[in-house]
């Protein structure tokens, strides 16, 4: 009996235009898929998300192994500027083109393909499950985060779990995520006083104190990194005063920025630290200062040994490429799973992600479907 193709999987999913937080039909898709092959499947929406749990087995046996991922996909950006169509899935020269070949509906579908395939062809004495969601991409409050709440409430579990995003930079198989660094944005906004430019004593200038504490914060090195993680970053990514006129000093101006940090860090102390810094400024300057702080997520780590190394023989075994372990990257929904169970990611080479003309070599669907089947029967041996 032939095995679940995880290429025309790929793209009936990308064929679903599901733009965060649209569904547009690809977890029906996946229900269908999984409930055909003896898997008992739930929706866990919430907050207008729709979100799938399904397992395979009993909800009490000794060993599960979950797999996590996403079927929202960003948006098109120029979509004029596209040469394939962009949920067309068309194949040319051997690659698959269309939003979220590689973020990640192609990994969704490998992994997938590869739990059917191997509760059929080898029933484990232990339960798979897999728990997708439509809010990765957009605010993730909704998605991975419902997910796991309905698992907690239902007795549902998983041991371990991987999370299928693109974690490759430069070939399949050269690295696997065994945690990620946290992040935080933090809006200012600093109130001063609007005045004529031609007396600027008779002002006061926000914009001198947001460029004197934007260059403070800029400027100051967090740390130079830890065994496991680089350095921690601060990038100034906006700075505005909506003023078009060029004789008047504004009253008030804004800025954001954002910290991507190791495990030196939290979140909650480097707001305090912010917060210190923007006090200072206001003493000062003489200048009001407002902070609004958004913590995305924190860093987490999984401690490289048994997970890793079983995700690592599996990859070395069909690539030849032994991988990196990383912490490297943005943010990605393990940052949720690693409170429930120990959690590594693991799936394609990410570099046409977010772009213009996405696209995935069909050859590492397949790839990636063997990988997830090796990890499967190694896991249950």
């Amino acid at each position: 009996m032939p095995g679940l193709d995880p290429v025309i999987l790929t793209a009936d999913l990308v064929r679903c235009p599901s733009v965060t937080p649209q569904d547009a039909g690809a977890l029906d898709i996946l229900y269908k898929v999984l409930s055909d092959a003896g898997f008992d499947c739930a929706w866990a929406d919430r907050g207008g998300i729709r979100n799938l749990f399904a397992r395979w087995g009993n909800a009490g046996n000794s060993r599960s192994f979950g797999f996590n991922g996403h079927t929202d996909v960003v948006p098109l950006g120029d979509e004029a500027a596209w040469t394939m169509p962009p949920f067309g899935a068309e194949i040319k020269d051997g690659i698959m083109y269309g939003r979220g070949t590689t973020d990640m509906k192609s990994g969704v579908a490998a992994f997938v393909a590869a739990a059917v395939d191997f509760v059929r062809d080898t029933p484990p004495d232990g339960a798979v499950v897999i728990a997708i969601t439509g809010d990765e991409e957009g605010d993730a409050i909704d998605g991975t985060t419902a997910l796991l709440e309905y698992m907690a409430q239902n007795g549902e579990r998983m041991d371990v779990c991987l999370v299928g995003e693109p974690t490759c930079p430069e070939q399949m198989g050269d690295m696997i995520k065994i945690g990620r660094r946290g992040s935080v944005t933090v809006k200012f906004h600093v109130i001063g006083k609007q005045g004529h430019s031609a007396y600027p004593h008779r002002a006061n200038n926000p914009l001198t104190a947001m460029v004197c504490l934007m260059d403070r914060l800029a400027t100051h090195e967090l740390d130079t990194g830890t065994d496991h993680f680089d350095p921690s970053t601060l990038a100034v990514v906006t700075l505005d005063t909506g003023n078009p006129a060029s004789n008047v000093i504004p009253a008030d101006c804004r800025a954001t920025v954002n910290i991507r940090f190791n495990d030196i860090h939290s979140g909650a102390s480097l707001t305090e630290w912010l917060e210190n810094q923007a006090a200072t400024i206001r003493e000062t300057h003489g200048v009001e200062i407002e902070l609004g702080v958004k913590i995305s997520g924190e860093s987490f780590i999984t401690q490289p040994g048994p997970l890793s190394d079983l995700v690592g023989k599996a990859v070395q075994s069909v690539t030849g490429v032994t991988p990196t372990l990383s912490t490297t990257g943005g943010t990605s929904d393990a940052r949720f799973v690693k409170a429930h169970c120990p959690v590594v990611e693991f799936g394609l080479v990410g570099q046409s992600m977010h772009q213009v003309d996405e696209h995935v070599r069909v050859d590492h669907i397949r790839q990636l479907k063997e990988i997830y089947g090796r990890i499967l029967t190694d896991y249950f041996a």
